[in-house]
This record gives structure tokens, C-alpha cells and sequence, in this order.
């Protein structure tokens, strides 16, 4: 189980995660790998994520971290960081995906550098290039992000947006985990495969030099999105 942040509405607070995220996917905590989103650090320093996550949303004041899933690098990392904090956090990202000796890697973190313009008007830190960056050199091939409250499936591309079929990172925006639905707009990102605004969650099969993705929506919903690929 991953979170993409903004995990109980509307600030991360002690009573957010009793009252809602508990009751609810608070049975798979014990499974799940947390992230941090802006809406935590509505509690100072994300107290209270911390408080109730532990060690599954990384070391207390960092939020970043990586752990090896079967044959898969994944690292977590958190946006929410800035000045020295975040420098410091792109240069345990190098080190720790120089050490990785894994073939596939996929990285987990809040806010996309890649969305298409939708009802929302949000932007994206640009700060997240850096983190593109450094995954596209070390040969990266998944990047889940949550935010906008909508799901995009991007081809793999670049960190300057340029398709690349071969080497690229897939980048999937999940943001549908039902505090709001925002609505797509009339124009298209480059790259843009898939954009839809129904409520669910991504299922992946992370396998032996390869991967799989299923959109599954909760129930009254029919839209769907599925397919495959292979690790660089």
C-alpha cells in the first residue's frame, strides 16, 4: 500500500486519522508505505502523520526514505521540503539510487512536475525537476504522484517533457482518493495519455523487470484504464 500525501482531510490532524483514515485504511497500516503532502504541514511539521504512521512515512522531520520490494528500488520522497532541507534530500536521492543494484525503480512523492491544466488552477513546484532529474539519469522507471484530485497517465518522457520510449519515466497522478473530484480542461499536457476524474485508486504489479497497471474505481463508476511495461 502507498499514500501519495494528503492522506486524511482537511490538515493531517490527530483527529483527521481517528475519525477518518483509520476507521477506514487504517487496517492496512501495518502494510502501507506513507508520503507526505502540503496538507499535513497544516500541523506544525507534520506532527501528527508522523505521529501515526511512525517509520512508514520515514524518519521524523525528513519524510524521505527507500526500501527494496521484490526485484524494485522504491523511494519516497517529500516535496514539501525547501532551501538546504530539499539539497539535502537530492543528494541522498543521488547516493541512494547510485547504491541501488536493483533493475526497476520507482519513486513516490506529492506533487507532480506533469499535469494537464484542469478546474483546479494549481501549480506544480518547480524545485521537482531536480528530483526528475537525478531519477531519469539513474534510469528510473515509475513516478507516482497525488495532488491533483483527478488521475493522469503520462507516456514516458524526459524531465523536460520530451517522449522518450525507451529510457523515460511514466509518471501516473493519482489524486482520487475522494476529498474532492476537480475536472479535467479543454487543453492537454504533452505526453497526456489518459486523464479522468472518477474516484479509486492505481493497482500495480511490480514484477521481475516489468509492471502492470489497473485503475479500479469504486463502485457506480465505470471508468477504466489498464496496461504494461518494462523496466530500462
Amino acid at each position: 500500500m502507498f499514500t501519495l500525501g494528503d492522506n486524511a482531510y482537511p490538515m493531517g490532524a490527530a483527529a483527521d486519522y481517528t475519525n477518518c483514515y483509520n476507521p477506514t485504511w487504517g487496517r492496512h497500516r501495518d502494510r502501507t508505505r506513507a508520503s507526505l503532502g502540503n496538507h499535513e504541514y497544516a500541523i506544525k511539521g507534520a506532527a501528527a502523520t508522523y505521529d501515526y504512521f511512525g517509520l512508514r512515512v520515514g524518519p521524523r522531520g525528513l519524510g524521505y526514505y527507500s526500501y527494496d520490494l521484490g526485484d524494485w528500488h522504491i523511494v519516497v520522497l517529500n516535496d514539501n521540503l525547501s532551501g538546504s532541507a530539499f539539497a539535502t534530500q537530492v543528494s541522498w536521492l543521488t547516493s541512494d539510487l547510485a547504491a541501488s543494484t536493483k533493475q526497476c525503480q520507482l519513486a513516490i512523492w506529492h506533487q507532480p512536475l506533469f499535469f494537464s491544466p484542469n478546474s483546479s488552477g494549481v501549480g506544480a513546484p518547480t524545485a521537482n525537476r531536480q528530483l526528475w532529474t537525478r531519477l531519469y539519469a539513474a534510469g528510473a522507471d515509475l513516478i507516482l504522484n497525488g495532488h491533483q484530485h483527478l488521475y493522469e497517465r503520462f507516456a514516458p518522457q524526459t524531465p523536460d517533457s520530451v517522449a522518450d520510449p525507451a529510457l523515460g519515466i511514466r509518471e501516473f497522478v493519482v489524486g482520487t482518493g475522494g476529498e474532492s473530484s476537480w475536472t479535467p480542461g479543454p487543453a492537454t499536457a504533452l505526453n497526456s495519455e489518459v486523464r479522468a476524474s472518477a474516484f479509486g485508486v492505481l493497482k500495480l504489479t511490480l514484477g521481475p523487470g516489468t509492471y502492470s497497471w489497473q485503475y479500479v474505481p469504486i463502485a457506480g463508476q465505470t471508468f477504466a484504464d489498464s496496461g504494461s511495461g518494462s523496466c530500462h
